[in-house]
């Protein structure tokens, strides 16, 4: 090895450091807890290109600051002494929660404002039985802050899970949106500290548009132009022009709302269960249109929008339905894309999506618990939101900030559009169900969508199923 190929003491300190950062906010996170042993003197040599010297030395430095104590022959434990007053939390979170906020980067901060309280964390992974399995969690007292979406707060609603005090009430904030706040307030009430949102919007390949020369989508799009256009898009056997996951509850509603109906209101506002030729019933056939035609969107069957982001990466399709929390899956590649507002149909009218943290009524740490739920939509967090990821701050001058230079990421050069479209935005709740009729409503669609039954039972077994029994 020549003299210039040696690693210089600067590298060395570099790796050093980051070996103690590492290891301090992991113990800080919890993913180390009290009595855990940290990895061996070996395995951190390995991990981090460093000596064993080095290793023992960086080690010292957390025995200095009362994280972890050595014992002879057996490793570094984590101490078992906290500071007086110091309390540790548990925050349950959806798994792309790291991806949408920069979860480990907030909480590496929280600790830094707040020493004395300790955050654990716990994923939880979505499945059939989420909403059962995150009540037994809160039940048992396993959870004392956990992120949750404006879809599931309405599931709570609708199980009455506010009544039996699930969660502890907040006090507002009108430095957020107030469209945020509206998502997770109940009878005046707001249960849920909103931290990010995200309107569902068009994200689209450039390279595809120059090379087939097409005009790139503005908001004055509408779905038939959206379907002309991707045709154009579309070369047989290389991609296709249009992609979405139908089935997720954050693309499908999108076109319903679009008619400017809600489900038991006619079309000039009078009561009315009736599907029969409303623009309600244009929508859902416009999705039908859309998924069906070859020409235009693959037949691949995605499990999950992960699906859609691969294909739209890899050149496969050129138009994907996203929102903002999704796009950070292209924030570190080269990908040349940019976004869009939504085509729409009888109203520019877009979904929105809004994702915020609830404290536990059960926390033996409610205090503790409420400074880091007031913690992720504080201006501090919101910045850092907004400087380390494509996800939106409901804090509006986070949000709304100019963009620095030399940030790093691959962001959209129309990254504000989101301020331009907010008259667009609707909650599921625009549909007027309650959760439980919603969920039978996307099983008849799903039916529907398939060919499985026709518009007539779709339209009867709504009636029957959906709208009926409310």
């Amino acid at each position: 090895m020549n003299d210039s190929d040696k690693p210089s003491r600067k590298t060395f300190g570099t790796r050093l450091k980051s070996m103690i950062d590492s290891l301090r906010s992991e113990i800080g996170r919890g993913a180390y807890g009290p009595g855990d042993y940290l990895p061996s003197e070996k395995a951190l040599t390995e991990k981090y290109g460093l000596s064993n010297k080095s290793v023992r030395k960086g080690l010292d430095t957390l025995v200095e600051e009362g994280l972890i104590v050595k014992l002879d022959r057996i490793g570094s434990k984590v101490t078992e002494k906290v500071p007086a007053g110091a309390a540790t939390l548990t925050l349950g979170y959806h798994s792309s929660i790291e991806r949408d906020i920069g979860l480990a980067a907030l909480l590496d901060d929280f600790r830094s404002l707040h020493p004395s309280i300790s955050v654990k964390t716990l994923p939880i992974k979505s499945s059939p039985d989420y909403m059962d399995t995150l009540k037994e969690y809160v039940d048992n007292g396993m959870f004392d802050v956990f992120t949750i979406n404006n879809l599931d707060f309405q599931n709570m609603i609708d199980r009455n899970w506010l009544q039996e005090q699930l969660l502890e009430r907040l006090p507002a904030d009108e430095s957020l949106y107030p469209f945020a706040q509206e998502a997770f307030t109940y009878n005046g009430e707001l249960y849920v500290r909103p931290v990010i949102f995200s309107p569902i919007i068009l994200a689209y390949n450039r390279a595809h548009f120059r090379e087939s020369q097409v005009s790139e989508p503005d908001g004055g799009w509408t779905w038939a132009e959206a379907i002309r256009r991707a045709a154009e898009l579309t070369v047989p056997g290389v991609r296709h022009g249009l992609y979405f996951y139908l089935l997720s509850d954050n693309r499908w509603p999108a076109f319903l709302l679009q008619s400017g109906m809600k489900f038991g209101q006619g079309e000039s506002g009078e009561a009315s269960d009736n599907l029969e030729g409303t623009a309600m019933l244009d929508c859902i056939r416009l999705c039908k249109t859309i998924i069906s035609d070859r020409s235009i969107f693959p037949s691949y069957l995605s499990e999950n929008s992960d699906d859609v982001n691969e294909l739209f990466q890899q050149g496969k399709v050129s138009m994907i339905m996203t929102n903002y929390m999704t796009i950070n899956e292209f924030r570190n590649t080269n990908l040349d894309y940019d976004i869009s507002p939504l085509p729409y149909s009888y109203e520019q009218r877009s979904l929105v999506n809004v994702i915020g943290v609830a404290v536990s009524k059960h926390s033996r740490h409610v205090e503790a618990a409420r400074q880091l739920a007031d913690y992720f939509a504080s201006p501090r967090a919101q910045r850092l939101i907004r400087a380390g990821t494509l996800s939106l701050p409901v804090r509006k001058e986070a949000a709304e900030a100019p963009l620095q230079s030399g940030e790093g990421m691959n962001r959209p050069s129309r990254y504000f559009l989101f301020r331009e479209i907010m008259a667009s935005y609707r909650l599921h709740s625009g549909l007027n169900l309650s959760y439980t009729a919603f969920t039978a409503l996307r099983q008849l669609l799903k039916k529907y969508w398939s060919g499985l039954i026709g518009e007539d039972e779709l339209c009867r077994r709504i009636r029957e199923e959906v709208t009926g029994p409310r």
